[in-house]
């Protein structure tokens, strides 16, 4: 006999199993014979006075939940090459396509820009210590993505795109946490990511694929309509049956090469905004209604949004007991994002805070055609740089301040290690842009009282919410449009938002691959 229910205990009894138990039994009007009790899904309710967490459980009697099988164990070893495909990009959805591809019986080359994740570390440190930026290797590039290094949130509402439980099983078998099996807003964390995505390339250089590191793509073999092959920045030609292009929303570069070949992009929306840091104590107050945070409640979040002068302002990755860190990609600019530990235990609360971008704010840079929206982008992030002191320390001002367009005397204290600079924001983002983002912070101001403080630093400037361009595809085949054989993926090609959206968007096109070589 099976049952699903739903209960709501106090956080204090999250991990008393007798207790789940006693009240599934209760609820269910069974007796304690033989039951087994299994959480399915958890979240949090703080829309009361008391914070609660409600459970969605799975209630066996007389019978064994069903046993998963590891999806690792059903991947074979590559024994004989039938094909191959080349993979640009090792994030989530060059990663996850490699596994699929190697599922298929499809060997996957993998050709990363920058390095190893744990390599990634040094490079880093320098942008954050020191202001040096590594064009190939730093918060966006490198092993594991963006997100590897920005924080590892899995919530997606993507839920027909592909099989979101399949992608966290893969996560949870290469040493993730299994509460993301379970959590509505699952999240790994930036110091336990390294570690699975290290797991992720051994088990793929297990089963036969291969990854190459510090190999930068400059071109692409076109003969006919037809992608052969690419060459690295050495002159070295790689060729291959197939092209996954799964570079990520910064690789710009990338973008250039499609132009060169004619390739056909299109613009795409995005967003552009400030990074605004709050104490997350007073997150907690707000949230939670309690002047210090309960057992097993963990730091608490918030998603605001609203309409100002018909356009979207929006809160974005927002990042509880996180840090906000630099995420330039080139030197000469300024970029910031956000991330947290697996504990969330900074004393710091983070949220992009964004207005939706419009054709009306491209106008100046109409000439730069479907790149009009990545000129805007560089102009604001190289205005938030020359207002600065020639390092990766960020202009600043109080929450306070920068909607009264006033200059900080001082600036509260910050989890991002590079340093605040006090600057005059107001004047440094796209009109447009300001003044949305001022009335937008007066309107969240009212919807969570405390929220408009003094004490909460905005920072510029949070440009990479995506990318501004879009590579088109087949609907169904998921290949390009009109090169044959290239297969645009993930973020970077305008289809993802986030690593789980990403790692599915990575397993259909690998389908889409092996679907084109099998029709071959």
């Amino acid at each position: 006999m099976y049952q699903q229910i739903e209960i709501a205990i106090l956080p204090k009894d999250l991990h008393n199993d007798d207790l789940l138990k006693s009240l599934a039994l209760k609820k269910l009007q069974w007796d304690d014979d033989n039951v087994v009790v299994k959480i399915k899904r958890r979240s949090i309710d703080a829309r009361s006075k008391q914070p609660l967490y409600r459970l969605l459980l799975e209630v066996f009697k007389d019978e064994l939940p069903p046993q998963v099988e590891p999806i690792i164990d059903k991947i074979p070893v590559l024994e004989k090459e039938k094909s191959t495909c080349i993979i640009i990009g090792a994030g989530p959805a060059g990663y996850f396509a490699a596994l699929e591809l190697i599922e298929l019986g499809i060997k996957p080359i993998i050709l990363e820009r920058g390095k190893m994740v744990r390599e990634r570390r040094r490079d880093l440190r320098a942008i954050q210590q020191f202001g040096e930026v590594n064009p190939d290797s730093n918060y966006c590039f490198g092993e594991g993505g963006a997100g590897t290094y920005s924080d590892g949130k899995l919530y997606t509402r993507s839920h027909k795109r592909g099989n979101i439980a399949k992608s966290l099983q893969i996560l949870v078998e290469h040493g993730a946490q299994s509460d993301i099996l379970i959590d509505a807003h699952p999240h790994i964390g930036s110091n336990k990511l390294p570690n699975v995505v290290t797991n992720i390339r051994n088990t793929i250089l297990e089963k036969g694929g291969e990854i190459l590191f510090n190999t930068k793509v400059v071109d692409f073999i076109i003969h006919q309509d037809k992608i052969e092959g690419v060459f690295d920045e050495k002159g070295k030609e790689y060729k291959a049956d197939a092209t996954i292009l799964a570079t990520g929303h910064s690789a710009r570069d990338i973008f250039q090469i499609l132009k060169n070949h004619n390739i056909s992009m299109e613009s795409k929306p995005f967003a552009l905004g400030v990074r605004i840091e709050h104490p997350q104590m007073l997150i907690d107050r707000i949230q939670y209604k309690q002047t210090k945070r309960e057992e097993n409640l963990p730091a608490s979040s918030y998603k605001l949004v609203c309409q100002v002068k018909n356009r979207g302002v929006f809160s974005f990755c927002m990042c509880p007991g996180g840090l906000v860190v630099p995420a330039s990609t080139a030197p000469g600019e300024i970029v910031v994002n956000g991330m947290s530990m697996s504990r969330r235990d900074s004393a710091f609360a983070n949220s992009g805070t964004v207005v939706a971008v419009e054709q009306e704010d491209l106008l100046a840079f109409q000439d730069q055609g479907v790149f009009a929206g990545l000129a805007f982008q560089k102009q604001v992030e190289q205005n938030m740089y020359k207002a600065g002191d020639g390092s990766q320390a960020a202009p600043a001002q109080r929450l306070t301040d920068f909607v009264h367009q006033k200059v900080s005397k001082s600036l509260p204290n910050t989890s991002y290690i590079p340093g605040l600079i006090s600057a005059p924001l107001h004047s440094l983002l796209p009109i447009p842009i300001y003044q949305r983002l001022q009335e937008a912070i007066k309107v969240f101001g009212k919807k969570m009282k405390g929220y408009y403080t003094e004490e909460a630093n905005v920072i510029g400037t949070e440009s990479r919410t995506s990318s501004p361009i879009k590579i088109p595809r087949d609907k169904i085949t998921l290949m390009h449009e009109n090169v044959e054989g290239l297969f645009p993926c993930g973020e970077g090609a305008g289809y993802a938002g986030g690593i789980i959206s990403a790692a599915m968007d990575g397993q259909n096109v690998a389908r889409g691959v092996h679907q084109f070589l099998n029709g071959k």
